[in-house]
């Protein structure tokens, strides 16, 4: 197995770095840069400079608007625009609807919907967790009944991110009350717009609003908005699960913000010598680097075997949970640098330009180890996949 990268995916970098440098417009990069949150327009803005280029679809194919990129690439890209500054994709309509249609929606669904995502026309949301159905998604209870053309939802779905953004929402809805747990379940695209649609808010413990409930109350769905068959949503659930763990591992981000937390504990304080040269302090940055050149060892390894088409098994679960815990940790090291200064998280600048907001992401970044299958869940499949438990 070769790690290396050839010579092209290295002058493949080199083409993203100048493409991100001079690109991304700087209100974004400095937003991105004090961990501040970023509005519709500007997510918006990215994505189609973005699709202007012909990279809006990193990870798509050429038959559908995609460049066609190798994991490889994708994986060069992803990390060039995370050390460039550029924000994250909203991965909602991109790296997960979008491959569920992909792979199990018909053609129709194909032509109305994926073009709209690469252009950022349409925003989406995840309609999976519900009160009481989160790890143990499978006991969701929002309810579809086919009326003749139609299906007539009723439910709740909650901690639906940006959902206050969206124009549609990616449901798991269960068809079969009469049957086994997964076997009951549809995957429907519902329209925010429809009537009985209400989005309320959820205000986090950082005082953002970034998640939300969504209630569905006698909302009618076109019958052509199944994708996949009646009662085999199941399966797109865990297809789609499956990209959204080994997207959450975010190697990239974790590499620029473990610079941030670096240059900041360089910096001198009032007190005198600066936190890099405590051997505690110093100790435990080398400790999550040497995590996260691992980390990035095991990544290129699956994307290695992705290379020769052999589907991410449960390597995607020990990227999920190792990555969420180095970006919790990172957070952890630049909360300790920045001291006092970390206390106001309200966006403001209350000392040093790299303080602002620092609390309000510690806290933001604690839903990491739980969404996309909670780190404790993704032990379990661990030790049944490959311990044989």
């Amino acid at each position: 197995m070769n790690l290396d990268f050839s010579a092209a995916e290295c002058a493949f970098r080199a083409e993203v770095r100048d493409f991100v440098r001079t690109q991304l417009p700087p209100a974004i990069r400095d937003k991105v840069a004090n961990g501040l949150h970023l509005t519709r327009d500007e997510h918006v803005l990215w994505q189609r400079t973005l699709h202007a280029r012909g990279w809006g679809g990193p990870g798509w194919p050429k038959a559908f608007g995609g460049p066609g990129w190798s994991p490889v690439e994708q994986y060069i890209f992803e990390e060039e625009c995370a050390l460039g500054g550029a924000p994250r994709p909203i991965p909602f309509g991109m790296k997960m609807v979008a491959p569920v249609i992909m792979a199990f929606g018909n053609q129709a669904q194909q032509e109305r919907f994926l073009p709209k995502i690469l252009t950022a026309e349409e925003w989406w949301c995840q309609g999976y967790s519900e009160p009481g159905a989160g790890s143990d998604l499978a006991s969701l209870r929002t309810r579809a009944v086919r009326k003749g053309g139609k299906y007539l939802v009723n439910g709740q779905k909650t901690w639906t991110t940006l959902g206050h953004y969206a124009d549609w929402i990616f449901c798991l809805v269960r068809t079969d009350p009469e049957a086994k747990a997964q076997r009951g379940i549809s995957f429907l695209l519902i329209d925010m717009k429809s009537p009985g649609v209400t989005v309320r808010p959820i205000i986090t413990l950082d005082g953002a609003h970034e998640v939300n409930e969504i209630w569905f109350e006698d909302v009618e769905v076109p019958v052509e908005n199944l994708v996949g068959e009646e009662n085999q949503g199941w399966t797109c659930a865990k297809f789609l699960l499956g990209h959204e763990r080994s997207n959450i591992a975010g190697i990239g981000i974790a590499k620029r913000e473990l610079a941030r937390a670096r240059r900041i504990a360089a910096v001198e304080t009032k007190r005198g010598r600066p936190l890099i040269e405590d051997p505690l302090f110093a100790a435990r940055l080398a400790e999550i680097e040497i995590d996260l050149m691992a980390l990035e060892i095991t990544n290129l390894r699956v994307l290695s075997a992705e290379a020769e088409n052999k589907a991410p098994g449960p390597e995607a679960s020990i990227l999920k949970i190792k990555g969420t815990e180095l970006q919790q940790a990172i957070s952890e090291l630049i909360l300790q640098a920045v001291g006092p200064y970390a206390l106001p998280f309200d966006g403001a600048v209350h000392g040093p330009a790299h303080a602002a907001n620092r609390a309000a992401q510690y806290l933001n970044l604690r839903k990491l180890s739980i969404y996309g299958g909670s780190n404790e869940i993704q032990k379990n499949i661990l030790a049944q996949m490959i311990l044989e438990l």
